[in-house]
This record gives C-alpha cells, sequence and structure tokens, in this order.
C-alpha cells in the first residue's frame, strides 16, 4: 500500500441536517487503519462528511477481451462525485465480506453482470487516498483494487446507479488524458489507472 495519494484537496465539508435523512446513514463501513486492519465497524455518512473516517473500500476495473474498459458514469442522484466517470464499479465491503465477494455483488447489481460472465476476479493493488468533494463531503479510504474480464459483454445498468456506459482503450484513456479530460473522472480511479501504469 502507497500513502502517496493521502494528500487532501480542497475543503472539508461541513454537513447538515438533511444527511441524516440520506439512505448511507442507514449503513456502516469498516473503519481501517493505514495498513487496512479492521479497527471497527462505522456509520457510513459519518465515514463521508466532516474530516471522514478512513475505511475499506474497492473500485473494480472491468474490461472486455480487447483490452477495452468499461466507464460506467456515476448517476446523477449519487452525494459525491455525481456525474462523474468511474471504471467500472466501488463501493465498500461490509463486516465478514470478502472484496471479491463485495465486488461481485456490486457487478451485479448495479451492471447486471453475473459471475458466469467473468472467471478471473482479482485483486490488484491497493492503495490510501483523500479526497474533498466541495460543500458535500469527503473520500478516506483504503481502496483494493480489482480486476476482471468479460467472456460476455452483455450489460443490464441499474439507472439508479449509472447514469452513462462507455467502453473505451484502456492505454490511449491513460497515455491521453486531454482527450478525455471532459469526462471527468473520479479520482479513486485516475489513482488506480496511474499506478496500473508505473
Amino acid at each position: 500500500m502507497s500513502s502517496e495519494d493521502a494528500t487532501a484537496a480542497g475543503e472539508p465539508a461541513s454537513g447538515g441536517d438533511a444527511d441524516a435523512d440520506h439512505e448511507n446513514a442507514l449503513q456502516d463501513v469498516i473503519a481501517v487503519d493505514p495498513d487496512d486492519n479492521a479497527q471497527e465497524t462505522v456509520n457510513r455518512l459519518d465515514a463521508h462528511t466532516g474530516d471522514g473516517i478512513r475505511h475499506r473500500a474497492f473500485t473494480c476495473l472491468v474490461y472486455d477481451a480487447q483490452g477495452r474498459i468499461l466507464l460506467a458514469q456515476r448517476a446523477p442522484t449519487k452525494r459525491l462525485w455525481d456525474g462523474h466517470w468511474d471504471g467500472t464499479v466501488a463501493s465498500h465491503p461490509v463486516e465478514g465480506q470478502t472484496q471479491e465477494d463485495a465486488t461481485a455483488q456490486r457487478l451485479e447489481e448495479e451492471l447486471g453482470i453475473t459471475p458466469d460472465q467473468y472467471g478471473d476476479l482479482r485483486v490488484t493493488d491497493k492503495f490510501e487516498y483523500k479526497r474533498y468533494y466541495p460543500n458535500e463531503g469527503v473520500e478516506w479510504e483504503v481502496c483494493s483494487v480489482l480486476k476482471v474480464t468479460l467472456d460476455d459483454t452483455s450489460l443490464d445498468p441499474d439507472e439508479a446507479e449509472i447514469g452513462g456506459m462507455l467502453w473505451v482503450d484502456y492505454e490511449h484513456l491513460h497515455e491521453n488524458p486531454a482527450l478525455y479530460r471532459q469526462l471527468r473522472l473520479c479520482p479513486w480511479f485516475e489513482i488506480a489507472m496511474r499506478r496500473d501504469f508505473s
């Protein structure tokens, strides 16, 4: 794990009473130390407001047989990084859940991708980062990176989670960031991609 990306950018959000009604207030995440050792479960909304609480997370990069990556746009109703493009899903395991199991669950829930469409889901990296989303909240995560290649690229996206989808050449995306800047990539995906090619 690297702490090179743990520098905050922007200002912390203060939160508010309206946050108490947010769906994330009904969920927990796993607070961790810098080495990803579980400490306790904490409220998901608390972990993403104020200065945040370091917690366990994952991002999964989904490819096809031609080496293209599936970018998924976060729905406009997302509290943080709404409308930004991710590569491909990101979330948090719950207590007692492996990163692989949590990822398989989110792939199916968000994109309709079932385990019979792939056979190589695997963890490839892990890093810590912290980023503020102006006036809304913060991500402070020890993030595992998983990769999977689809044998069958049939998709059934959940519109409550996914605003759009785009298959792009992964190397071209990395080598030509200016051409894709209008996509507004999620910070955890940009970090994962940079580390992937370093």
